[in-house]
């Protein structure tokens, strides 16, 4: 047996060598190693699936006895490239550690203000409730096209009349085009609606905020990262886990501790695995997003790295000044101004924000964002700092509705789930549940279906009410 991100393929090499490059690393130096090592594990030697969605099915069954002659080679490869020297014309400074990140912030001064963060606990429960109903609706509009490219999503868009997103992506779907584009319907595509719900269906973008908040109302706002590692190894299966998450579980199981389980040969580090984890710490920490950043630290550490960890720090940040902010674009720098500012999420943000100030509309931004990124890249496609620009379009595009938020997020493409759901929940947490749409929030039931044992079917009223 073989799990997904637990054997080392190809591909787990190509992204090692593009996420070097991203990091600044001087990857010429073992250039030869890599390519080499590229070429074993994509040989006839190893039966490896082709398949178009990986989100659906194992992609890599590797003949485990043929890939242990290259085990040694392949964790030597990852060791050497950790100690690779910095180009020189590297400009960025991402510092993982705390005390580094405090010293690479914005200058205090260039900080805004979010005004008065006085709240009654009626008010408070209002912006919780709001904020899980959005990152459910989110994450349920993306969900079923999770994976696809933007043509294959629109394309089964127009076929049910619904491009520009307008409404949930339906689980009707004409013979024509499911063929052409090879839709499943046992797939991601199964969780799209029927309209017969009444309940928001399991996934890893919500399993994780119920762990949050199990989490920080069993250990407090004083919990460590061995306890964010302790608290997945007691209460969420390996096999729940993905990329970055997965890597991590299996340095902890080999009693690899934080922060070095997130660099210890995970290619993923910059993915968006730890972004997703961020809602309860800006949950619990409504009016002080200093504190909603650090706490989102320490979560992110044992997983991710530098701008892996700077996204959660950012979106923990956005949602505890949500309820507070006036102005979109001051809840965006409210978040940057948590983490360094000379690093790529900042410099990626700031792009957008500039996009908007310039006057580009909607289809000139997704035009800008997929200029620079290619969605058929696996490592662009989940990587923190491309979804950031996503949530960023999300939020400026949307005007502060919910329904033309999250629609601009997930038409966008790249981790839609993942990016739906955040802007979701800063969405929801910047209105109130009370303001949001019934068309929305109403086929969720206020109910939420998760892995996380204990709360296998819980209502997110509760939910809100224990942050």
């Amino acid at each position: 047996m073989n799990p997904e991100w637990l054997i080392v393929t190809a591909e787990d090499l190509q992204y090692e060598r593009e996420q070097l490059r991203d990091e600044g690393k001087d990857v010429s130096l073992l250039v030869d190693e890599f390519d080499e090592l590229i070429a074993v594990l994509d040989s006839d030697d190893f039966t490896i699936e082709k398949v178009e969605d990986r989100v659906d099915v194992v992609m890599s069954l590797v003949d485990e006895a043929v890939f242990e002659e290259y085990k040694t080679q392949i964790h030597s490869l990852f060791d050497r490239a950790r100690k690779l020297p910095e180009r020189d014309d590297y400009v960025y400074v991402e510092p993982s550690d705390w005390e580094g990140i405090v010293r690479e912030r914005p200058p205090e001064s260039d900080k805004p203000s979010i005004g008065s963060t006085s709240l009654s606990s009626s008010e408070q429960f209002d912006h919780i409730h709001g904020a899980w109903l959005g990152r459910c609706a989110g994450c349920w509009l993306g969900k079923p096209v999770e994976g696809w490219t933007t043509e294959k999503m629109w394309s089964v868009l127009r076929d049910q009349d619904n491009y520009p997103l307008e409404r949930y992506v339906e689980a009707d779907i004409s013979p024509s085009v499911r063929d052409e584009y090879d839709v499943s319907p046992d797939g991601v595509f199964a969780s799209a609606h029927t309209g017969d719900e009444d309940k928001m269906p399991e996934d890893d973008d919500t399993n994780y905020t119920v762990a949050g908040v199990d989490l920080v109302t069993t250990h407090g706002t004083e919990f460590e990262s061995e306890d964010v590692a302790r608290y997945w190894m007691r209460n969420i299966p390996l096999l729940r886990t993905h990329t970055a998450e997965r890597v991590a579980y299996r340095n902890f199981a080999n009693l690899v501790s934080p922060p070095e389980s997130a660099r210890h040969r995970n290619p993923y580090r910059e993915w968006i695995g730890a972004l997703i984890r961020a809602d309860p710490y800006g949950y619990a920490s409504l009016g002080e997003p200093r504190v909603a950043a650090e706490l989102a630290w320490r979560d992110a550490r044992v997983s991710h790295v530098k701008n892996g960890i700077y996204g959660t720090m950012w979106v923990a940040a956005m949602l505890a000044a949500a309820p507070f902010a006036d102005d979109l674009r001051d809840m965006i720098r409210v978040g940057l101004a948590e983490i360094p500012e000379a690093s790529r999420l900042t410099e990626a943000v700031e792009d957008v924000i500039a996009w908007r100030d310039e006057g580009c509309g909607y289809d000139e931004a997704l035009s800008h964002l997929h200029d620079r990124w290619d969605e058929t890249n696996y490592h662009h496609w989940c990587h923190t700092v491309s979804n950031a620009q996503i949530i960023t379009i999300g939020i400026l595009w949307g005007d502060g509705k919910l329904g033309q938020s999250i629609c601009r997020t997930v038409q966008a493409g790249f981790d839609t789930d993942s990016s739906g759901a955040t802007v979701g929940s800063l969405i929801g947490m910047y209105n109130g549940a009370d303001e949001l749409s019934e068309k929305w929030v109403g086929p969720i039931n206020d109910t939420l279906e998760s892995g996380i044992d204990g709360y296998h079917r819980v209502s997110l009223s509760s939910l809100a009410k224990m942050i």
